[in-house]
């Protein structure tokens, strides 16, 4: 028998004895039997044990021959433990482990033994308490940590609890929150032997109010909500205010008192929103925001049809009013038309080069018209203009007064009407024509007119009305002669430039190529209240327009005359008269609500009704005597209740509204609540309710309306306008949409009024992109190419009604006749780069690539020529080129494609 405890082998003493008397006797060698194992048995000590300990097993090995005692171990189940080459058996988990001997000699022989195993009894030595802090305030939170040692399989689960003066709660996870001032005792008891516990002690003392403001970021081009909690106060209303970092000079956008702030553009890196408690100033929290751009997405697919022209693009669209104009303005933006006119021409003297400023200046006489070319008087502004390159339209009196020879005279002095609102701050000696409430009778708030009349005129003007101002005073047609033409007061001023060799008639190309009918009649009894104090009425602008076109055109067949030169609204289709009766009757006290004028005049649309009776007139006299119907289109948005229109960039909020509203000069589906319907009663679409529907001004397609149905023939303008924001990038965009918009839906003259000063670099950017785009007089085609955003090359036409798309990315194209050139503006409104593919149907590039001209805020002062691209000849028998690129945010991009 062997007995192993580990690897040694043994023989037993009766098999030596044998061995060695056989050998003493001489007697014959005899080999020995085969090894043979007859039986393995296993013993283990100790037979139970937990499992934090071993147990040994030892393995008897029997058989005959001479054998190996070797054996292998093993443990089933193999979850229950190990065992190692000598026995060793250390246990994993509680339960009986069975291990066994396999002998080495003969795997068929094995032996085993049981060993249970039970669980070491769980005891918790000790628990302690650990604090984020020993001090705190009660506006904070605290974060207590337990450790908890012990023997056996102990849980570390503790249960937290909170005792002492400052009270508060304690979280599942050990945070600490104080309920007021004191000392809290934070204490962990062990789950697995609830007298086991540890402590740690917080003081908390007073703490100020908080305000927390989040989130930290904002995107470029949309609204952000802020949110402020506010900790210590009982009330929670906060005001909320936005500032920009240190040297920053740009917008910083706006924030509203509910916290939705609206982001700039161009925009800082970062702003800071603040929030102030209401109840205490002295309490404020705030958050630096990253302003972010947004990332670069596929824009509307683009079309131009060089197939489809619509018609010729009129170069006086790009016109610009002669107020504040500089020559620069001029030459750089190679403009084409400049405009005398505005509030201080109605009343402008030729004859004694004195105007009167009106309401606009304290009412006050003056030498020439000032902020013209031209050393300030009207022969000056027309050789200026012509020297410049330019062609001059003037504005003749239509209202009845112009200017007496006294250059000093006001019609409101204080010596007379002492105690007015305002008085020229300058000379002392005149006012503004108004009392303040509580003088002179006055019960408005906003102060009273002093009413116009014959002292007042008598002061400052002398009458010089138009030859007619109804149909019963026009001339015959064989009374209207020159010597009767040279006898008014538009005829004379025409004769006196035509018999000048300076300047000549208008066919001459250095006299006055069109003549405005005035100027705003819708305002002569506000503007000019001191000396036409009565509301303007359909005849007075319709005849006393038909008579002075006739002195004009009488004296010089060659120039244009342009008008009614309305600007409201409301007085395209009704007379001021109208308008005035309306404001003062129920139930709605509306323009439409008396409209005595424009039913005794058939019930016509004012401008329509002006514009049949030219038709009429021309009949009458044998010529033409109006060449534009002429508006005035301050159609820009109202923003946080103020018009757009003159105003800076302001918030990417007012940005959008400015160059969205660009939208009432073509968009069927756009709508302006200052542009309702007309509402005449009885007319169709009219309402009795108050609130009137609204209708798309569509101002262009409008004007050409009127003149298809009312005078065929006529062209259109809009001799006055201005989006605002000239000295930002969203001005630039505004101002090249709108010039993209003229040349598309056909209109035939426009002028913007206030001209871009000197730090309105980008307003004028935007007439260079379509008049001199490379520094050398290149311009933008002279025919309108069909043109869409957004819709297929297969359905684009003259209209381009997709407006969602033509609010990302707006294109215009036209053909240049002078180099077959195709030329495209895109205009990228959105704040982020947008990728598309330009479609140019019908067009085939002789180079193979387009040259690129681009402005945008990378540099405010420069169009910049970039990149020739690669125009994709037709493919497969197609007559469709493409450009596929990729436009900055706010951007204006001209691609000049040879063919």
């Amino acid at each position: 028998m062997r007995t192993i405890r580990g690897a040694g082998i043994g023989f037993s003493c009766a098999v030596v004895c044998a061995m060695l008397a056989a050998g003493c006797g001489n007697s014959p060698w005899h080999s020995l039997p085969a090894p043979q194992i007859t039986s393995v048995s296993v013993t283990v000590s100790p037979a139970s044990i937990s499992t934090a300990q071993t147990s040994q097993a030892t393995a008897t090995v029997e058989g005959i021959g001479s054998y190996s005692s070797a054996v292998t171990w093993s443990v089933s189940p193999s979850s229950a433990g190990t065992v190692t080459s000598a026995g060793v058996f250390t246990p994993a988990t509680t339960g009986t482990a069975t291990i066994t001997a396999t002998s080495t000699e003969d795997t068929t022989k094995s032996g085993s033994a049981t060993v249970t195993v039970t669980a070491v009894p769980a005891t918790i030595t000790s628990v302690t308490v650990g604090l984020a802090a020993t001090s705190i305030t009660t506006a904070q939170t605290d974060q207590a940590t337990a450790t908890v040692l012990g023997t056996g399989a102990f849980s570390t689960g503790v249960i937290w609890s909170v005792s002492g003066s400052a009270g508060g709660t304690i979280s599942t996870t050990g945070l600490y929150t104080p309920a007021t001032t004191g000392t809290a005792t934070i204490t962990a008891t062990s789950t697995e032997d609830t007298t086991k516990y540890g402590t740690a002690t917080v003081t908390v003392t007073a703490a100020g109010p908080t305000i927390t403001v989040t989130p930290t970021t904002a995107t470029i081009g949309t609204t952000q909500q802020f949110t402020a909690t506010v900790s210590g106060l009982t009330s929670q209303a906060v005001t909320w205010s936005v500032s920009g970092p240190s040297g920053w000079t740009g917008s910083i956008g706006s924030i509203s008192t509910t916290g939705l702030y609206m982001t700039p553009y161009p925009a800082p890196a970062t702003v800071t929103v603040k929030a102030t408690s209401v109840s205490n100033t002295s309490v404020s929290g705030s958050a630096t925001v990253a302003l972010v751009a947004p990332a670069t997405t596929t824009g509307p697919a683009l079309t131009v049809d060089a197939t489809d022209p619509l018609h010729a693009i009129n170069p006086l669209i790009y016109g610009m009013n002669g107020y504040t104009i500089t020559n620069n303005d001029v030459t750089q933006g190679n403009i084409p038309l400049v405009r005398w006119g505005g509030d201080a021409t109605s009343r402008y003297n030729y004859q004694t080069n004195v105007t009167n400023s009106a309401s606009d200046w304290y009412f006050e006489n003056g030498q020439g018209s000032g902020g013209m070319p031209g050393a300030g008087n009207f022969t000056g502004f027309v050789s200026a203009v012509h020297s410049l390159g330019a062609v001059p339209l003037g504005t003749v009196p239509v209202l009845g007064w112009v200017s007496n020879s006294s250059t000093t005279a006001c019609s409101f002095p204080v010596s007379t009407y002492p105690g007015q609102q305002s008085v020229d701050p300058y000379s002392g000696l005149c006012g503004n024509g108004v009392y303040p409430d509580g003088t002179n009778g006055c019960t408005s708030s906003g102060g009273c007119n002093i009413p116009g009349g014959t002292a007042e005129q008598a002061l400052t003007s002398i009458a010089e009305p138009p030859p007619a101002n109804a149909a019963a005073t026009m001339p015959a047609a064989s009374a209207a002669t020159t010597t009767w033409a040279q006898n008014t007061w538009a005829g004379g001023w025409v004769n006196s430039l035509v018999t000048n060799a300076s300047y000549g008639p208008a066919s001459g190309g250095t006299g006055v190529n069109i003549w405005d009918l005035d100027n705003e009649p819708a305002w002569w009894d506000a503007v000019h209240r001191d000396v036409h104090p009565l509301p303007s009425t359909y005849d007075e602008v319709t005849y006393g327009g038909i008579s002075t076109a006739l002195a004009i055109k009488t004296i010089d067949p060659s120039a244009e005359v342009s008008g009614p030169v309305i600007d409201y609204w409301w007085n395209y289709f009704y007379s001021k008269q109208d308008i005035e009766n309306g404001w003062g009757h129920g139930p709605c006290y509306q323009p439409w609500d008396d409209p005595t004028d424009r039913e005794a005049h058939g019930g016509v649309p004012m401008i329509e009704y002006y514009l049949q009776q030219f038709a009429a007139a021309q009949t009458t006299y044998g010529m033409r005597l109006l060449d534009y119907v002429d508006i005035h289109g301050y159609d820009a948005a109202t923003y946080n209740g103020a018009s757009v229109g003159f105003a800076t960039a302001g918030d990417t909020g007012e940005q959008e509204a400015r160059i969205n509203s660009t939208r009432a000069l073509w968009d069927p589906t756009y709508t302006d609540p200052n542009l309702p319907q007309p509402n005449y009663p009885g007319a169709t679409g009219s309402t009795t309710s108050c609130n009137v529907p609204l209708q798309a001004p569509q101002l262009v397609p409008m004007l050409r309306k009127w003149v298809a149905n009312d005078y065929p023939g006529t062209k259109t303008a809009i001799d006055e306008y201005n989006w605002g924001g000239l000295e930002s990038i969203n001005g630039a965009l505004t101002q090249a949409d709108v010039l993209g918009i003229f040349g598309q839906y056909g209109l035939d003259l426009g002028a913007l009024w206030g001209a871009p000063t000197t730090s309105q670099v980008p307003g004028l950017m935007a007439f260079e992109i379509y008049r001199n785009y490379d520094g050398h007089d290149s311009t933008f085609g002279d025919t309108a190419l069909a043109s869409c955003s957004g819709t297929a090359a297969s359905s684009c036409d003259a209209t381009g009604t997709n407006a969602t798309a033509q609010n990302q990315l707006a294109v215009y194209g036209a053909l240049r006749t002078s180099d077959s050139a195709v030329t495209v503006v895109v205009i990228n409104k959105s704040y982020g780069a947008l990728t598309s593919t330009l479609s140019l149907v019908g067009v085939t590039t002789t180079t193979g690539s387009a040259a690129v001209y681009q402005y945008s805020a990378a540099n405010l002062n420069a169009i910049m020529a970039e990149t020739s691209q690669t125009v994709t000849a037709p493919s497969g028998g197609g007559t469709t080129s493409t450009i596929s690129y990729t436009f900055p945010g706010q951007s204006v991009t001209l691609f000049v494609v040879p063919q």
